[in-house]
């Protein structure tokens, strides 16, 4: 099957903004997220991809279906929540394109999605003028009760892409997983590639 890869803006940003949302709860629900969100925080927070110019959301489609997509935006926009991680490293937030979050649903997955997904970000943060492209990735313990058998992660796969572990620059975040009735915080390992 052939997906079709396209930034969303204007009327076809704001038509797909509830089926995002919806995906984002499908795919993050999975392991490593266990994220148990609700629609009304998931469409607020996409408000801010509508709403700003140098973000990106790009969309994949299987006919007029949304099976996956991938957001990202300057770092800056994230201020408060990353650059604490980044003042060890001496890279500058203003000079980083943060990817935020790529979604699919598995039966599309190992096609070249993921490439796509990256492509489109990456041309973005260019046309930005920005120095580097970066992304987050959940820690999760190797013990974990819900990690699947079997899992592989895809460290392989970003640094096939050009991404390196940035070494002591770790977020953290808080949401709740599946089955918990309390937010608790978990650590994100950040990536980083020179564009």
């Amino acid at each position: 099957m052939t997906l079709d890869f396209r930034r969303l803006t204007g009327e076809a940003l704001e038509a797909s903004l509830e089926d995002v949302a919806r995906l984002r709860m499908t795919v993050f629900a999975e392991w490593p997220y266990l994220y148990a969100g609700t629609f009304d925080y998931e469409h607020r927070y996409l408000q801010s991809y509508r709403d700003n110019a140098g973000a990106v959301l790009v969309g994949a489609f299987d006919g007029t279906r949304l099976v996956g997509a991938a957001t990202g935006t300057p770092m800056e926009d994230h201020a408060s929540d990353f650059a604490e991680p980044f003042k060890s490293v001496g890279i500058p937030l203003e000079h980083i394109f943060y990817c935020a979050e790529s979604v699919l649903l598995p039966e599309y997955r190992g096609q070249g999605a993921g490439h796509r997904f990256f492509d489109h970000r990456e041309a973005k943060a260019r046309e930005l003028g920005r120095k580097y492209s970066a992304f987050c990735a959940v820690i999760r313990p190797h013990d974990h009760p819900a990690r699947p058998s079997g899992y592989r992660p895809l460290d392989g796969f970003w640094r096939k892409r050009g991404y390196e572990m940035l070494d002591g620059a770790v977020a953290r975040f808080k949401w709740t997983d599946h089955g918990h009735a309390e937010q608790t915080e978990k650590p994100l390992q950040f990536w980083i590639k020179k564009l």
